[in-house]
C-alpha cells in the first residue's frame, strides 16, 4: 500500500443500501415539480401569473379590452384553483403515507374438530365401565369384559382388557382414575395355570391367537422383553400344524398371531416360517387382473377372495418388513395385496362391498373330547382394516408407481367415513339384528378409535405459517 492512500486517513464504509422512495408527487418527477412549482408561488401568485401573462399577449382584435380582461380573469381563477386542489391532493397522499401501517387483525386459534370430544368421550366411557372385582384366587382384577354395558355383572377378561389397554396406551392415560400397572397386573392374574390365555368361550386352552393378543399389548405396556419370553415360548410351541391345525390354516389367527409377536418377541425364530405360511396362502384373483390376494383359509378351500383378509395380511406383511426385512417374492406378495385392494370397482366407497363387515367360525377339536367341537366366533369391522392397510407406507409407494394414488385417496376417504359412521361418542357397536350379538364389542371400539387416530395422524399438515 502506498503512502499516498496511508494519508488518506480511515476508509469510511460506503452506503450500499439504495435511498428511500420518495413519496408520491415527489422526487424529480415532471408532475412533481411542476406541482412544487406551483405550491412554491402560492395559488393566488399562480392565477395572477397566468391572468398577467394571458392579458399581455392577447391580441386586441379579440373583442376588446373587455373580453381580454374576461378571458384572462377566468384563466387566473381556474389556474389558482386547479393549483390549490393539486396541493391539497399532494398533502393528502404524504400524509397517508406517513401514517403508520395498521396492525392486522389476530387470527382466531382454530377450534378444535370433533376428533378430541370423540376421544374424550370413549376415554370416559372406559374409566366409568371399568369392572373391579376382588377375586379369591387370583387378587384384584381391574379391566373391562369382553363387551361394554352387559346385562350380567361384568368381570375383567383377556380379550377385553387386553383391548382396553391399547385403547388406553392409544388416547394417553392423563388422569390417575386409571393406571396401566394395574391393567397388566390383571392380564398377568387372568394368565391360565399352564401359560398362555384364552377368550371367554374357549375355556381353560390357551389359544395363540388370544396369547398373542394379550403379549402384544404387554409388550405395549413396556413389560420387559424377559418376562415374556416363556409365554412366548409357549405360545410358539402350540402354534403348529400338527397341535393346531384349525388355527394354522386360518388367516385372521395367522395374521394375529404374526402381529402380536412382532411386538412382543421381534427377534422370534418362529416368525419367518409364519410370514412365508401367509405369504404360500395367497390366490389368484381373475376377476381382478389375476392379482394376488387372500381369502378366509391359507390352505385349501381358500375360500372367496376376501377384502376383510386381504387387509390383514398386508399389514401383518408390512410390520414384518419393517422388523425382518423382504425378500423380492414376500415384496410381491404384499404389493400384490395392496393392488388387489386398490382395485375395487364400487363407488362410492364409503359403502362398497369391500367395507362390508364379516363373521366367520374357527372351529377346533376339544382337548377333553376331540369328538367335539370349540367354536369361536369372530367378528371383523372390515373398514378399520381398509384404512390400516391403506395407510401402510408400502399401499402409498404401490398407489404412486402405478399412477393410482388418486384412487387411493378416494378409498381410503371411503372407508374412514365408514368407520366415523359407526361410533357414537367414541364407542361402536355390531350391528347386526341378532338379539345374542354383542353390542358394543371391546375390540370393535378399540380398531374405531385406532383407525381414526391412525388416519388423523397421516394426514397432519402444521400450518407453516404459524409455526416459528
Amino acid at each position: 500500500m502506498s503512502q499516498q492512500h496511508l494519508r488518506r486517513g480511515p476508509l469510511r464504509p460506503v452506503r450500499t443500501d439504495p435511498p428511500p422512495p420518495e413519496p408520491d408527487g415527489g422526487g424529480d418527477s415532471r408532475p412533481g415539480r411542476f406541482v412544487g412549482w406551483l405550491g412554491g408561488l402560492g395559488c393566488a401568485a399562480a392565477g395572477y401569473g397566468v391572468f398577467q401573462f394571458l392579458f399581455q399577449v392577447l391580441p386586441g382584435s379579440l373583442g376588446g379590452e373587455a373580453a381580454k380582461y374576461l378571458i384572462a380573469s377566468v384563466s387566473g381563477f381556474a389556474t389558482a384553483l386547479a393549483a390549490w386542489l393539486a396541493a391539497a391532493l399532494v398533502r393528502a397522499r404524504a400524509a397517508e403515507a406517513a401514517r403508520p401501517a395498521a396492525a392486522p387483525p389476530p387470527v382466531a386459534a382454530p377450534a378444535p374438530g370433533p376428533l378430541p370430544q370423540v376421544f374424550a368421550a370413549a376415554y370416559d366411557t372406559l374409566v366409568g365401565q371399568v369392572a373391579v372385582v376382588d377375586d379369591p384366587d387370583r387378587g384384584r382384577l381391574t379391566g373391562w369384559s369382553h363387551s361394554l354395558g352387559e346385562s350380567t355383572p361384568s368381570r375383567p377378561t383377556s380379550v377385553g382388557t387386553a383391548y382396553g389397554l391399547q385403547i388406553m396406551l392409544d388416547l394417553g392415560m392423563t388422569d390417575g382414575r386409571l393406571r396401566p400397572g394395574d391393567l397388566v397386573d390383571t392380564l398377568w392374574r387372568l394368565r391360565l395355570p399352564g401359560g398362555g390365555w384364552s377368550a371367554r368361550s374357549q375355556g381353560a386352552e390357551a389359544r395363540p391367537e388370544v396369547t398373542a393378543l394379550v403379549l402384544g399389548a404387554l409388550a405395549r405396556a413396556g413389560v420387559p422383553a424377559q418376562r415374556l419370553a416363556r409365554e412366548v415360548d409357549h405360545c410358539t410351541a402350540a402354534f403348529t400344524r400338527e397341535r393346531d391345525h384349525a388355527g394354522r390354516e386360518s388367516t385372521h389367527v395367522v395374521t394375529t398371531v404374526l402381529r402380536g409377536l412382532l411386538r412382543a418377541a421381534p427377534h422370534g425364530a418362529a416368525l419367518p416360517a409364519l410370514r412365508e405360511a401367509l405369504v404360500d396362502g395367497a390366490v389368484s384373483d381373475p376377476g381382478r387382473d389375476h392379482l394376488r390376494c387372500w381369502g378366509y383359509r391359507l390352505d385349501p378351500p381358500y375360500g372367496p377372495p376376501s377384502p376383510l383378509h386381504t387387509a390383514q395380511a398386508v399389514v401383518a406383511l408390512e410390520r414384518a418388513a419393517r422388523v425382518l426385512g423382504e425378500s423380492e417374492a414376500v415384496r410381491a406378495a404384499r404389493e400384490d395385496g395392496v393392488r388387489w385392494l386398490l382395485s375395487c370397482p364400487d363407488a362410492p366407497h364409503h359403502a362398497c362391498l369391500d367395507l362390508e363387515n364379516l363373521r366367520e367360525e374357527v372351529r377346533r377339536p376339544r382337548p377333553d373330547d376331540p369328538a367335539r367341537h370349540e367354536v369361536l366366533n369372530v367378528r371383523h369391522f372390515t373398514a378399520t382394516w381398509i384404512v390400516r392397510a391403506l395407510l401402510s407406507r408400502g399401499a402409498l409407494e404401490v398407489a404412486r408407481q402405478d399412477g393410482l394414488e388418486e384412487t387411493w385417496r378416494d378409498l381410503l376417504d371411503g372407508a374412514v367415513a365408514a368407520v366415523w359412521a359407526g361410533q357414537r361418542d367414541g364407542i361402536w357397536s355390531w350391528e347386526r339384528g341378532d338379539s345374542t350379538e354383542l353390542r358394543h364389542p371391546m375390540w370393535m371400539t378399540y380398531q374405531g378409535l385406532a383407525a381414526l387416530r391412525g388416519h388423523a395422524v397421516w394426514t397432519y399438515r402444521p400450518d407453516e405459517t404459524t409455526t416459528a
